[in-house]
């Protein structure tokens, strides 16, 4: 497959836009006073509704459409759906591997690093691991949203829109203990910058490594891949991070908001 300088360079732009929003973050995490529960619930749960939509909608199918063209239906038919498993799969052992104290999905509130400011190193450690872990959730992330920028920069948009919103709270996660711990924000901010770094680095590595050999049938498994990704990322962390951070019907209205902003923003560019 040929690709013009300017797509890849766009689809860089919207990795590299949705792994820096970690940022912001850490930037609500050093100004706010409270964290808006409410409106996290809403976010997380909407970024969710995104990601499930266009994953099951329009990634798999497309998918499925590069495999068929290239090996046949019967053979492209299960590539299509051991690629979307293995995707599943992938990301599930690099969920198994990062401890659970520094999973970057366990929600943290600004308020109550205050209760642990005494803590000093333990916060410090779990900030500085918060911001690994993270990193190592934002390369095949990365990846994602770089593969699809490519393959439709509509589809790119709208899945860097959602994971922009879901690298927001691992922001306030990475720089709440570091803050708190060691009182120097500089440090929290650029930790916490560096973490949403492993996504266009993911990018990179998709480009370099994988463009040179992307086939209709590579791509194909590819992308089913990243479909499995974004859907295991919606279920098993985004939705039970929402429901946590505010009600639980919150959590599902921002779902369906995502889910309805998503069909319908397709739809306009058929």
């Amino acid at each position: 497959m040929e690709y013009e300088l300017s797509d890849i360079l766009f689809a860089f732009g919207l990795t590299l836009f949705a792994g820096l929003s970690t940022g912001i973050g850490s930037t609500i995490a050093f100004f706010a006073k409270h964290t808006n529960t409410k409106f996290l619930s809403v976010a997380l749960g909407f970024s969710a509704g995104v990601m499930i939509y266009v994953s099951f909608v329009e990634i798999f199918f497309k998918a499925k459409e590069s495999l068929v063209e290239a090996v046949g239906y019967y053979t492209g038919s299960w590539i299509t759906v051991a690629s979307f498993f293995g995707g599943i799969a992938l990301i599930a052992i690099i969920d198994k591997v990062i401890p659970s104290t520094e999973n970057p999905h366990e929600i943290k509130l600004i308020e109550d690093a205050e209760h642990g400011s005494k803590k000093n190193k333990k916060l410090m450690r779990m900030g500085i691991f918060t911001a690994l872990a993270i990193a190592i959730h934002n390369f095949p992330e990365g990846l994602a949203t770089f593969t699809a920028a490519l393959s439709d920069p509509n589809l790119g948009i709208a899945i860097a829109v959602a994971i922009a919103i879901h690298n927001i709270p691992e922001g306030i996660a990475v720089s709440v203990p570091i803050v708190y711990a060691t009182g120097n924000k500089r440090k929290a901010f650029t930790l916490s910058f560096l973490s949403g770094l492993a996504e266009p680095i993911g990018a990179l590595v998709g480009y370099l490594i994988l463009l040179p050999f992307l086939s209709e049938l590579t791509f194909g498994i590819l992308f089913a891949g990243v479909a499995g990704i974004m859907v295991f990322i919606s279920i098993d962390e985004l939705l039970p991070a929402a429901r946590e951070y505010g009600e639980h019907h919150l959590s599902i209205y921002g779902l369906i908001a995502g889910m309805v902003i998503m069909s319908v923003s397709l739809l306009l560019f058929i």
